[in-house]
């Protein structure tokens, strides 16, 4: 967005009048064909877009994990192999994108703008549920686009300073929010990702731990949901995985994540269907 200055020297009246301190709002009040959710589509048009699939996050004994496969698909098509799906929202907290990959990707940045501008302006850190909050508010604003085909529903994660501890937080695409206790998952696999964990996940994990776990999940997902891409050895295209503890936000790197994924490869020779929960 670019302030248009020109035959005034100065900035216009919305950027020097005190208001809220929701860019967001700023921005729907200023200039509101430029989020996500207020562009028209032409009538009568159905639009292929690329979609990212499968967003899975767990709890463990001093935070949240939160990783995403690497694939978009357009259709029956894969669009992308090495598609990113998790992002940074701030320091303690962070977005894992499912649905419209293009429309997810923006909104992203857009909840990383309206994190920053609050902390510059308020001088002080929204609470995790405050930011569960406003991540609501914008998925709400692009109820049209879902309605038209384009719907995005974003998997939150953080750690929450005040309570000292992992959250996750789950949305529809009207905007519903529900926090989820210990793991979940959403988009394409996530049936197969949520049941993978159902068996794997306990509530003493480690963050090591915790990071084979969602790597387990999304195999698990990638094994029954053709969208969703397992790791590629030969590309050396691996999940993102992402750990967020009171120290901050931290993803991990290729390496860690190669590490994981060829353990669990080499394991799932011998048995497939990897790893088995006890019956009682």
């Amino acid at each position: 967005m670019e302030a248009n200055t020109r035959g005034t020297g100065r900035l216009p009246d919305a950027f020097l009048t005190a208001g809220s301190s929701s860019f967001i709002e700023f921005l729907a009040a200023y200039s509101p064909e430029l989020l996500p959710g207020r562009r028209a589509l032409p009538e009568g048009l159905t639009i292929e877009a690329p979609h990212g699939t499968t967003i899975v996050a767990a709890v463990f004994d001093g935070g949240v994990v939160i990783a995403g496969d690497r694939r978009a698909t357009m259709g029956n098509v894969i669009a992308q192999r090495d598609i990113e799906k998790v992002f940074p929202a701030d320091e303690y907290s962070a977005v894992g994108i499912a649905g419209t990959a293009g429309l997810a990707v923006e909104m992203v940045r857009l909840f990383q703008l309206e994190l920053e501008h609050y902390e510059k302006i308020e001088g002080a850190v929204l609470s995790l549920e405050g930011k569960a909050n406003r991540l609501t508010t914008m998925i709400r604003g692009n109820l049209g686009m879902a309605m038209q085909g384009l719907a995005v529903v974003p998997l939150f994660a953080g750690y929450d300073l005040d309570l000292g501890r992992g959250r996750i937080f789950s949305y529809d695409v009207t905007g519903g929010r529900s926090e989820e206790r210990g793991f979940t998952a959403t988009g394409s696999g996530s049936v197969f990702a949520r049941g993978s964990l159902k068996k794997l996940y306990r509530e003493d994990l480690t963050a090591d731990q915790a990071a084979t776990l969602v790597v387990q999940a999304l195999y698990d997902a990638a094994d029954d949901d053709s969208a969703t891409g397992g790791p590629d050895l030969a590309r050396k295209i691996f999940p993102i995985v992402s750990l967020i503890t009171e120290d901050g936000f931290r993803r991990l790197s290729d390496d860690e994540v190669s590490t994981i994924a060829q353990s669990i490869v080499e394991h799932r020779k011998s048995r497939p269907n990897g790893p088995q929960a006890p019956l009682l």
